[in-house]
């Protein structure tokens, strides 16, 4: 089985795993686990806070609103969604109940904590070559360190201790929140915040024929493995 195989693989079984997570209390009071979706090897991962009442019932990452307005920008880059690994920093929603609506409560500290290990384990597994951090609590996960979104944004900040680059940006859902009045310069801005990336996804493009090449796979089978098994013992951990 090749890497990619192989990786793919792990995901799913690491999808089924967050499932049945009760490192924190969110998982008991959701309908279901929101894993990543996306290829093993995308140029970019894109990281969310949690999913919200739409990605809880459907069971997919950035679908609801926020997820649209998501869309919109990848197609107005000339990107592709199909290229990128879309995931969140907490797989579970977390909410509180009002009359017959869920309303969005911010995860905390303790569960981003509890569901930091899932978020490396996809790193490990997809292998991008950089993420995108969508909101303060995607880019402390990533970085380890609080963020100031509004100083950092549209810049991109390499962790030292990892070596990882990640583009600092709004969430969309912020610009749902935001004045009307303002929410066409809000809209330019997240879409320059955006762009920093399109090198990248440009430069992925075009090796791409080349990776599909069995040649060009070989080389990424030593280091890519350990990183597959890594995850994988993490499954069997939680599955026990």
């Amino acid at each position: 089985m090749s890497h990619r195989n192989e990786a793919t693989a792990a995901l799913k079984a690491l999808s089924v795993a967050t499932d049945a997570c009760r490192e924190c209390p969110l998982g008991a009071h959701a309908t279901q686990s929101v894993f990543g979706e996306g290829p093993v090897g995308a140029a970019l991962m894109v990281v969310g806070e949690q999913p919200g009442d739409k990605e809880d019932l459907v069971g997919r990452p950035f679908v609801g609103p926020a997820g649209k307005l998501f869309d919109r920008a990848v197609a107005e880059l000339g990107w592709s969604r199909e290229k990128l690994y879309v995931t969140n920093a907490v797989k579970h929603f977390k909410y509180e109940p009002r009359g017959k609506r869920r309303m969005h409560k911010t995860p905390g500290q303790r569960e981003v904590d509890a569901c930091h290990h899932w978020l490396e384990s996809e790193m490990e597994l997809v292998q991008p070559r950089a993420c995108i951090a969508l909101g303060g609590t995607a880019a402390r996960s990533l970085l380890g360190r609080p963020v100031a979104v509004m100083t950092e944004r549209g810049q991109w900040v390499e962790d030292a201790a990892t070596g990882r680059r990640v583009l600092v940006t709004l969430h969309p859902s912020a610009l749902l929140r935001g004045d009307p009045l303002q929410r066409e310069a809000a809209w330019e801005a997240w879409l320059k915040d955006l762009s920093m990336a399109s090198e990248l996804m440009k430069k992925a493009g075009a090796r791409r024929p080349a990776e599909k090449q069995p040649a060009a796979e070989k080389p990424e089978k030593p280091a890519a493995r350990p990183a597959a098994n890594h995850a994988r013992r993490r499954v069997r951990m939680v599955m026990e």
